[in-house]
């Protein structure tokens, strides 16, 4: 299916729109299963993003206390640490929410990689057995929010990575780049999600957004070309700057 992109004139007009289509998704699912599962995302985008979700009431269909959180992607440190994706939505997000601490599934980033990313699998297979796609062994994420590196990569799936390959594991831990460690969702998870809503930000951003969307498919080095979910909608929402190229 074809994505949808959505340009904002700012980036608080974007964090509006991200807002708008949570709060769509979120009432969607409710009606449709009793509960919303959203995985969230990392990065100094979502912040402002997050920010406006806090503010959505009841009046919005927002049920707190039926949303279930999770992570698309985490660093391989505490959850306090200033790099924490956690500790970003946590500050900007959860600590203004009324929401039961059980619906809180973050990723264990101070356990050692390949445990944390075991643990965290667990912990998805637990928590979305009902929504498991039995098939294809796969959950249903209501809605992913995802950012865009800027060298193509998304979530924590870096061009070239063995993880673009995996099919099996939901979670893995494998090494940025930089030699960090990092943890994340795999691609089969992403792209079985109902919606994957992607947050795109800034001029620096223009050049790797125009290859993405518009240049020739290269999925090992440009990660983020090969989300497309099955039966899922991928939308793009990206301010002015950030789409100035395309």
């Amino acid at each position: 299916m074809k994505p949808l992109i959505e340009t904002l004139s700012d980036p608080g007009q974007l964090a509006a729109a991200a807002a708008r289509h949570f709060a769509r998704a979120a009432t969607r699912a409710l009606r449709n299963w009793g509960e919303f599962t959203v995985a969230l995302s990392g990065g100094s985008t979502p912040r402002a993003a997050f920010e406006r979700i806090a503010g959505l009431t009841a009046a919005d269909g927002l049920e707190w206390e039926k949303v279930q959180f999770f992570w698309g992607d985490e660093r391989c440190v505490p959850p306090e640490h200033a790099q924490s994706n956690f500790s970003l939505a946590r500050q900007s997000l959860l600590d203004r929410l009324d929401i039961p601490p059980q619906n809180i599934h973050r990723i264990p980033g101070e356990l050692e990689p390949h445990t944390a990313a075991q643990a965290y699998e667990s912990d998805l297979r637990s928590a979305l057995s009902a929504r498991v796609d039995q098939g294809i062994d796969l959950p249903r994420f209501d809605l992913i929010l995802l950012g865009l590196g800027l060298d193509g990569h998304t979530a924590s799936l870096f061009p070239g990575s063995a993880a673009l390959t995996e099919y099996l594991r939901w979670v893995l831990a494998q090494q940025a780049p930089d030699k960090s460690w990092r943890l994340t969702l795999t691609l089969p998870v992403i792209n079985a999600a109902a919606e994957v809503l992607f947050l795109v930000s800034g001029r620096e951003k223009a050049q790797i957004l125009r290859r993405v969307l518009r240049g020739a498919e290269d999925l090992r080095a440009l990660p983020a070309q090969a989300v497309r979910p099955a039966g899922g909608d991928v939308i793009w929402l990206v301010d002015a700057p950030a789409a100035s190229l395309i």
